[in-house]
């Protein structure tokens, strides 16, 4: 997708660190943290939101990426947030997982 800015990221248009990376997942640190870390794991297909995920091995593959950030990243106490909609609160239109710790 061209407007997307996980897609640009991921395509090296806008310039960020990535925390993690894979082959199928991505991570980055939050531009607008909600707390003291607060990493947001991409898939790199880009996929709208959960309501339109169709394979859910993705979905499985995200959580195991969480692991590994948070393993690297020193976390123990967390959580995991996806927004679904607008309504919900989600700002981009590509499927992530917010890690928030404090």
């Amino acid at each position: 997708m061209t407007d997307c800015i996980f897609c640009k990221i991921l395509n090296k248009e806008i310039p960020s660190k990535f925390v993690y990376e894979d082959d199928e997942v991505f991570a980055i640190n939050d531009i607008n943290p909600k707390a003291k870390k607060h990493i947001l794991v991409i898939p790199k297909k880009h996929v709208k939101s959960l309501n339109e995920v169709e394979n859910f091995d993705l979905i499985k593959k995200m959580f195991e990426a969480i692991r590994k950030i948070n393993k690297q990243e020193g976390i123990v106490d967390f959580k995991t947030q996806i927004n679904t909609g607008r309504g919900a609160g989600q700002e981009v239109d590509h499927l992530h997982i917010h890690i928030l710790a404090n």
